[in-house]
Parts: C-alpha cells; sequence; structure tokens
C-alpha cells in the first residue's frame, strides 16, 4: 500500500512517498481502507519536532532521540471498514467509520488496523468522509476542556484562537453547554466565528480583548499564543483557565494556583475514547455542530498542506483525500 513516511524531523520535504506492507488485522482489530485524514498542527509539531526547551528530552525519549519512532504520521481518519478479525464484534465490513488515531499515527496511509475498544465510531449519517476525518483530534479536545471547566448556563467563556480546529469546535459547544461566548481570533475570521455561534467576537488584531474590563468565568486559549497575564486579567477570582497546548506550568502559573481562588488546566492529554466520539457524533447528526474546512488537498500534495499549516493561519481542518476515497 501507498503510505507517506519520514526518517528524520524536519521541513515538509521529509515526507515522501513509499509502498509498505498492507497491515493485517489481529483478533481484536478492524482493517480500515483510509478515504480521508488530515494534518494537524499536532503533526506539524511532531514532524517538524518544535516542542519547548523544557520540554526537550522527555519528547525526544516519547518520540525517538535519533529519528522518529513512528515513521508514519496521521492522527485521525476517516474510512471504510475492510476486514475484521474474530473477535471483533462493534464493527463489521462495509462499516463508515471515523476514528482517532494519536496514540499509534498512522493515518497517512491507505490501509489502517485499529483496535475495535479504540477511539472509534460509526461516521455521522449527514457528514462526508472528509467532514468526519476532521473531528476525532479538535472536537475531542475541545470537549475534553470545556468538560473539565462543568460550564454552567448563562456562564461567560472566552476563547482566544476561536477560528483553528480547537476553537471551532469549543465555541459550538460552549455554545451547547449554554454559556455565553466570545470568540477572539483575526479579522479575516470574525464572521466564520460569529457563523459559529459566538456571542460575540474580538478582532486580536485591532484590541487587546483584556482591556475591555470583562471577566469571564472560563478563559480557554486553544492555541497557546494569548499572554497569561491578559487572560488571568479577564478571569474572574474562581474562574478556570484551560490551555490545551502548554505541556509544562511556568513559574506564574504555578504561583497563581497557589495564591489564588483560580483554576487552571493545563496540557493534559484528552483521553481517546469512542464514548467522546459517539458524542460528538449524535451533535453532528442533530446539527448542533460542524466541520470547518479550510482546505482539501489530494494525497499527492500531503507536502504542499503540511506547508499550508506550518504558516500557523489556517481555518478549522485541513484534510487529505486518498485516490481511492468515494465521494
Amino acid at each position: 500500500m501507498k503510505a507517506v513516511v519520514y526518517s528524520t524531523y524536519g521541513p515538509p520535504d521529509v515526507l515522501r512517498f513509499q509502498e509498505v506492507p498492507k497491515p493485517v488485522p489481529k483478533d481484536n482489530e478492524i482493517l480500515v481502507r483510509v478515504f480521508a485524514t488530515t494534518v494537524t498542527v499536532a503533526d506539524v509539531r511532531v514532524r517538524s519536532f518544535t516542542v519547548p526547551p523544557s520540554f526537550w528530552l522527555p519528547a525526544r525519549i516519547a518520540l525517538g532521540i535519533i529519528k522518529p519512532k513512528k515513521a508514519i504520521l496521521g492522527m485521525e481518519l476517516a474510512g471504510v471498514v475492510e476486514s475484521v478479525g474474530k473477535d471483533v464484534r462493534r464493527f463489521k465490513k462495509g462499516d463508515p467509520v471515523f476514528a482517532a488515531t494519536l496514540a499509534g499515527y498512522g493515518a497517512y496511509a491507505e490501509y489502517r488496523c485499529l483496535p475495535e475498544d479504540g477511539p472509534i465510531s460509526i461516521k455521522p449519517d449527514n457528514l462526508t468522509y472528509e467532514e468526519a476525518a476532521a473531528i476525532p483530534i479538535g472536537g475531542r479536545t475541545a470537549l475534553y476542556y470545556l468538560s473539565k471547566a462543568n460550564i454552567q448556563t448563562g456562564q461567560k467563556v472566552l476563547i482566544y484562537g476561536a477560528s483553528g480546529s480547537v476553537g471551532t469546535y469549543a465555541v459550538q459547544l460552549a455554545k451547547h453547554f449554554g454559556a455565553k461566548v466570545t470568540g477572539v481570533c483575526s479579522t479575516a475570521n470574525l464572521e466564520l466565528v460569529k457563523s459559529l455561534g459566538a456571542d460575540e467576537v474580538i478582532d486580536y488584531t485591532a484590541e487587546d480583548f483584556s482591556d475591555r474590563g470583562e471577566v469571564f468565568d472560563v478563559v480557554f486559549d486553544a492555541v497557546n499564543k494569548s499572554s497569561f497575564t491578559a487572560c488571568m486579567k479577564s478571569l474572574k477570582k474562581t474562574g478556570i483557565y484551560l490551555n490545551a497546548t502548554e505541556p509544562l506550568p511556568s513559574v506564574r502559573m504555578l504561583w497563581t494556583q497557589l495564591t489564588s481562588g483560580k483554576k487552571l488546566i493545563l496540557g493534559q492529554n484528552s483521553p481517546e475514547t469512542a464514548e467522546a466520539l459517539n458524542y460528538l457524533k449524535e451533535l453532528a447528526e442533530a446539527g448542533k455542530m460542524k466541520v470547518v474546512i479550510d482546505r482539501c488537498y489530494p494525497f499527492e500534495q500531503i507536502v504542499e498542506a503540511h506547508r499550508y499549516v506550518d504558516q500557523g493561519r489556517k481555518k478549522g481542518n485541513v484534510v487529505i483525500t486518498m485516490e481511492h476515497a468515494k465521494p
């Protein structure tokens, strides 16, 4: 089968196409014929080994000291079950599915084996394979962090980076939980974030949200690009600060947790569960959550897709479609 592999960390050009053996499912696995995958910020960071200096050594040990441990990237997919192991009961041949593959990567290939008890769900009926492939990472991350905040009806939530993959889902989920949502994004994405249900949208290129004097029950930095000072200034005394990508707390963050009533939830790996995907599936099928796709690239142009995501300006998700994908 055709796959995209890499053997060294670096720019998008380290990615190359290669024929690799088609996987055979174990007794508890399903074999998925991949119709669509994505280029996430996580893929880009792993490929380029872009990590904070303080996290360099543990990241290197986890990902590969000399070269990448896992040659095939790709952290989410959608496709059709081609075959199943003899012990599989949840799925059958022909089932349309979508799945998170963050644990072992490997979605940049025509086929991927997955354990049936892993983060896999039947594809929402009303979504394309391209749309379904873009849910598992961003959608699950937003759901995990907002659930940790235990949002109540009427609470005020600010989402910084509201036009990214996690951010677009966070806006919709926070609204679903009954919050009054303020999104922060660039000028070009104001209308997009409004269309997702944000009650108010702030253009960070025109003003600093913390200068307004407004305070929120929850501040969610979905892209780790807002200053911690600004977030604390805009957070209620007993508010909750969420940051999905900060791996280690700074001294300032630790001190804030010790000396104030504010709660900080940082850089925790959101667990990959089928339950989370099933929940997001139900929301999508009920018309309560839509998927934002910035661009679609054919598999052959995956290097160009990585170059685009490298720019740091994508809206929502960037999707890769396979040659054998069905409409």
